[in-house]
């Protein structure tokens, strides 16, 4: 920022026409600087990662794999864990909180399943159907907020159902709904590869290839001047005191 823009913004103003009792607000445009961080963005990894995982997560659950390959199938899924709280990190660092917990929150049930399914514990299956019940939760609210983000908000949608038949298969135990879980499990990584897909491209090009459906504040950020950006700058997160 320059010298005079700072003291220009310190300074009050007296022009004859700013109503009086009221502060001139300068041109932010003219006071912004962009530093631009060597970052890309990480959600393609987020959700190719999601849908590898799903994939195999599915495929033992509709008997593909035997139920023997489940300590490998963890090991697989494993990395998922790992990779999603990279993805999360990387996404609170270009301040997207939507993005970010969800990321965190698919990379802590990567790990729960892994651990379970390592571990042999008993009533282990029981459990995880408990924990699914509970991101079944989690994601119903959080579609609540993504609707603009519609790549999120299209595998989240995905999501909710396999995250319900999966809780009620460890709940109750029935066959038909594992098997069920597993080929919404494979719905879900479709999805999850078609967005990944569809937002490299975008990124590669600069423009949208493939529809994504971003409505809001998503698509105006994407399509907006910097002006739109600019917008309440001084009420976000790392520009005002408190979170």
């Amino acid at each position: 920022m320059s010298t005079a823009s700072a003291a220009g913004a310190d300074a009050p103003d007296d022009r004859p026409d700013t109503p009086p009792g009221r502060r001139f607000e300068p041109d932010l445009r003219s006071m912004t600087r962009i530093n631009l961080r060597p970052i890309a963005s990480p959600m393609p990894l987020g959700f190719f990662t999601i849908a590898i995982a799903s994939v195999m997560t599915g495929c033992l659950q509709l008997g593909i794999l035997d139920e023997t390959a489940r300590a490998a199938v963890a090991f697989t899924v494993l990395p998922a864990f790992v990779l999603q709280l990279l993805v999360s990190l990387l996404a609170f660092g270009a301040r997207d909180v939507i993005a970010a917990t969800l990321m965190a929150v698919f990379a802590g049930s990567w790990l729960a399943y892994a651990l379970v399914m390592l571990s042999g514990a008993a009533d282990g299956l029981h459990v995880l159907g408990v924990f699914n019940l509970a991101l079944l939760c989690f994601g119903a609210l959080m579609t609540a907020v993504t609707r603009p983000k519609r790549a999120l908000w299209f595998v989240l949608a995905a999501s909710l159902p396999r995250w319900a038949a999966t809780g009620l298969a460890g709940v109750t135990g029935a066959d038909w709904l594992t098997r069920t879980s597993g080929a919404l499990g494979l719905v879900v990584a479709l999805v999850a590869m078609y967005t990944a897909f569809a937002l490299m491209l975008e990124d590669m090009r600069s423009e949208e290839v493939l529809p994504i459906g971003r409505s809001g504040p998503a698509r105006t950020a994407v399509h907006g001047d910097l002006a739109v950006q600019l917008r309440n700058l001084e009420r976000q997160a790392g520009v005002r005191r408190t979170l």
